[in-house]
């Protein structure tokens, strides 16, 4: 055989194969398999970190003292084109119209609001004006603004849709503006005068016997958090009269059901039978299918509109970024409402690494503290844990929580139930249902769960925070 070797190029490529190649030797060797991996799987904090509670019966009651603080929620509102309305029943959210159901005064009230809309920087009200219009912010984010000890203007808090003023003031005569509305971006709202709503009010008997309830339900004494007032005496002399007192309980306590999340997985006898070395592979289906059953309950338990801990926050927990990017002033002024023994923090990534740049742009660098042997990012000494189920906007925008928990110190914790039947995990269960005529082989794989805000003030939201890119 001649070989060419012209330009001394390498020719060794077109000789003869000397030995075995390696394609042909994986036939005869093991191959060495991972378990089935699944990007889905997250680190799953809220479930780790929260208190559960054992629910008998499925059910959880949390009672309380009697509270005055009615509505006080936000309103909603619909539109065609540029024209905004308010939806009649969501005027029940404001105090002054909380429980009433008057469809047809309802509809009368909201189509008596007047569309108005004010460029940034516009003033909406004026301290000491005459607070004689109910005022309802349909869309933008508006400043409230007061004058501090030494005539400085302050800025008491940032507002944005849904969001409402005046409600309160307008059965009252001789009640002023005690703050200044100005408006921070671009904003619409609607206002009804108070002159109108005396005028609606003159026509209908039933508007009028709630707004003299509600008069009187302003009157009982109360505590700042708006509970039944415990008649205290103190710094008295001598044998003074002690006035009596007892605690009152809320008539109507919030119960919160297990919610539950199910899916039926199928096997097929063959796979199971033949198919189990090295791993078993009914093993490694239901494995990945409480795994996503998990990634599941997680999700239910922020997002969920009935026990969702975004949607369960009250509104007064809520508060708005004040120049939109996630500040250290926000946190600390996040901290503010949940004051009593913080827990955590709970955020996107993304939200967590906006707010490690407006860290460093401003110079402040937030400490990390050890968890289970993991560094996570602290602030305040309160850590920030990461959670990809808060939703993240379409305008990137999310959300971030900060959390007491415990039923020890009144804050949130999870509910579920254990020992149920044929229990695969914590109130979670694995049932064989049978096999079908095609040699199916099927289990029911059941979570149940739910969460609960046992006080108001436990529960706290820094809103609409932008996340840039």
């Amino acid at each position: 055989m001649t070989y060419s070797t012209d330009s001394g190029s390498d020719v060794e490529g077109q000789q003869s194969q000397l030995s075995l190649g390696t394609a042909a030797a994986r036939n005869l060797a093991t191959t060495t398999k991972s378990a089935p991996q699944m990007q889905e799987i997250t680190s799953r904090w809220l479930l780790k970190l929260l208190p559960w509670v054992q629910t008998k019966g499925g059910v959880y009651r949390v009672n309380r003292r009697l509270s005055y603080t009615v509505g006080d929620g936000r309103v909603t509102f619909t539109n065609t084109g540029a024209t905004v309305r308010v939806i009649p029943h969501e005027l029940t959210e404001l105090p002054l119209l909380q429980g009433f159901d008057n469809v047809d005064v309802l509809t009368a009230l909201a189509n008596q609001f007047v569309q108005q809309e004010y460029a940034a920087g516009d003033t909406i009200v004026e301290l000491g004006q005459s607070a004689d219009r109910i005022i309802l912010i349909a869309h933008g984010k508006v400043s409230k603004i007061g004058t501090g000890k030494y005539g400085e203007q302050i800025v008491f808090d940032v507002l944005a849709d849904g969001n409402h003023f005046g409600d309160e003031s307008v059965v009252e005569s001789d009640d002023n503006w005690q703050y200044t509305l100005k408006a921070v971006t671009r904003t619409i709202v609607l206002s009804l005068p108070q002159q109108v709503f005396e005028q609606l009010m003159g026509q209908s008997e039933p508007l009028r016997t709630h707004v003299d309830q509600f008069r009187a339900l302003r009157s009982q004494p109360q505590t700042a958090q708006g509970e039944a007032a415990i008649e205290v005496a103190t710094g008295h002399a001598g044998e003074t009269a002690l006035a009596g007192t007892f605690v009152d309980y809320d008539l109507s306590p919030r119960e919160y059901e297990l919610s539950i999340a199910q899916t039926v997985l199928r096997v097929s006898t063959r796979v199971a039978d033949l198919y189990n070395e090295p791993m078993n592979q009914t093993e490694q289906q239901l494995r990945l299918t409480v795994e996503a059953l998990r990634e599941r309950q997680e999700h239910e338990m922020i997002n969920n509109r009935e026990f969702g801990l975004l949607h369960n926050a009250d509104l007064k927990q809520r508060i708005q970024s004040r120049s939109g990017a996630p500040t250290p002033d926000d946190m600390d002024e996040l901290l503010a409402t949940v004051w009593k023994e913080p827990a955590f923090f709970l955020a996107h990534p993304r939200t967590i690494s906006a707010f490690g740049r407006e860290c460093n742009r401003v110079g402040v660098y937030p400490t990390s503290i050890d968890m289970n042997g993991a560094q996570v990012t602290a602030w305040r000494g309160v850590p920030i844990f990461p959670c990809n189920k808060i939703p993240v906007t379409k305008a990137r925008t999310s959300s971030i929580l900060l959390l007491r928990t415990g039923m020890e110190k009144q804050g949130v914790i999870g509910l579920h139930q254990t020992g149920i039947p044929d229990e695969y995990q914590p109130s979670l269960s694995v049932r064989f249902m049978g096999i079908s005529e095609k040699a199916i082989i099927s289990y029911l794989v059941t979570a149940y769960y739910s969460a609960a805000v046992l006080v108001p003030d436990a529960l706290g939201i820094l809103e609409d925070v932008e996340i840039g890119r």
